[in-house]
């Protein structure tokens, strides 16, 4: 199983997560939300990649911004927080687009949406052909990330074959619970997990001896 660790800000702090070697990172271009990494923020060349893949976090942003960010920080994925259609996901796609703007095709798209009680799972069909991986979050009135976990049971009745990321107060507090139900629910097509507010001694600056435990007992 896959593993992101999303809202990273600082440099030294990146780096420190990027020795767990996770499967991706997520850097967040939201304005508002308070893993914002800033107008000055930078990657220095000196950081070691190895296979870890880069996330931008979006919300409601033009095409022309998102592939701006992509091509900046060599972005390997692009995940959208906010009220995009599937229209736009397509269009994020376009070889089109993409070739004028120098993307690569290999450039993941993610669509994250908020579940709570009711949540239709087949809404999401016409984004199915535009989107690469779901993102199943807490519902919450705002853009982004709650830091709270929904009922996971609710993933029972989830249709599609298209393979999704967990989140959503992922934590060490719930992580046995969550061991339980994977265990109990083998055949979700479930990605990975993405890890966040759970694991943080500040917004934005994560604690990886935190990580580093959760990793090992989920064998990640």
């Amino acid at each position: 199983m896959q593993w992101k660790v999303c809202g990273l800000r600082t440099p030294e702090n990146i780096g420190l997560v990027l020795a767990l070697r996770p499967d991706f990172v997520g850097f967040i271009f939201y304005e508002k939300s308070p893993r914002y990494v800033g107008e000055g923020f930078h990657l220095p060349p000196d950081l070691d990649w190895g296979p870890v893949r880069r996330v931008g976090v979006f919300v409601n942003h033009s095409v022309d911004f998102i592939f701006s960010q992509v091509n900046r920080y060599k972005l390997d994925g692009i995940q959208l927080h906010g009220d995009e259609s599937p229209e736009f996901c397509a269009a994020l796609k376009s070889p089109i687009l993409r070739g004028a703007r120098d993307i690569a095709p290999s450039v993941l798209t993610i669509k994250a949406f908020g579940l709570g009680p009711g949540f239709d799972f087949e809404s999401l069909a016409p984004y199915l052909p535009e989107v690469d991986y779901f993102l199943f979050d807490t519902k919450s009135p705002e853009y982004g990330g709650t830091g709270q976990a929904f009922g996971w049971e609710l993933l029972r009745d989830y249709p599609f074959a298209k393979p999704f990321f967990l989140s959503g107060g992922l934590g060490l507090e719930n992580a046995g619970v969550l061991r339980q139900f994977l265990d109990v629910h083998p055949d979700l097509p479930l990605a990975g997990l993405d890890l966040n507010s759970r694991f943080e001694h500040a917004p934005g600056h994560k604690d990886p001896a935190l990580l580093q435990e959760f990793k090992h007992y989920l064998g990640l």
